[in-house]
């Protein structure tokens, strides 16, 4: 059973690979951390109500800009890799193009947990001064928060709670799929 999850992973993994409108998606994502960073840069003292807003564009702006990035690298490694050509017979011990050293795992690991970390205080931090002072106010300068920095801000965080209830569905999805299938249904013996 788990060799023919593994095989179907790895049918999956390869047709995603494989699909250029995979990659320039990937590059076309690429553009909303890069943005973030560049707004977290441009915006660093606007905001001076909660200075950490465009702190978090910024630093999740890099870290976010590295991950994409080093998935782009695993995508065309694995393009490279597939096209090179694996045919998978059922007895084949050897490992599949897909996997990836164990480092590399790690650092996409550490790097998916930090950003969910910065995702949460990033909520924390826009959400603790909801709807601030968009112009300074005469009699306290520093409570104010420039408009399209915290506009951007809230859009990037809804952006993101999308995505989340997106990826959550999916997985339940998967999931319910995978309990109520039997092996009758892919013709398998």
């Amino acid at each position: 059973m788990a060799a023919g999850l593994e095989k179907a992973c790895h049918r999956c993994l390869s047709h995603m690979a494989g699909n250029v409108c995979f990659i320039f998606g990937l590059l076309a994502f690429l553009a909303l951390p890069l943005t973030m960073a560049f707004v977290g840069v441009k915006t660093i003292d606007d905001c001076p109500i909660q200075p950490m807003i465009p702190l978090y564009l910024l630093v999740g702006g890099v870290v976010g800009s590295l991950k994409v990035t080093l998935l782009l690298y695993d995508t065309t490694r694995m393009r490279s890799l597939l096209s090179k050509s694996v045919v998978i017979g059922d007895d084949d011990d050897d490992e599949y193009p897909w996997r990836q050293n164990a480092h590399k795992y790690h650092v996409h690991v550490v790097l998916s947990t930090f950003l969910f970390i910065w995702f949460i205080l990033g909520n924390y931090w826009v959400f603790s001064v909801y709807v601030p002072n968009f112009i300074p106010p005469f009699h306290r300068p520093q409570d104010y928060c420039r408009k399209s920095l915290y506009i951007f801000s809230v859009f990037v965080l809804a952006l993101a709670h999308s995505a989340l209830v997106l990826l959550l569905s999916c997985t339940a999805c998967l999931y319910v799929c995978s309990r109520t299938s039997t092996r009758e249904d892919y013709g398998q013996d």
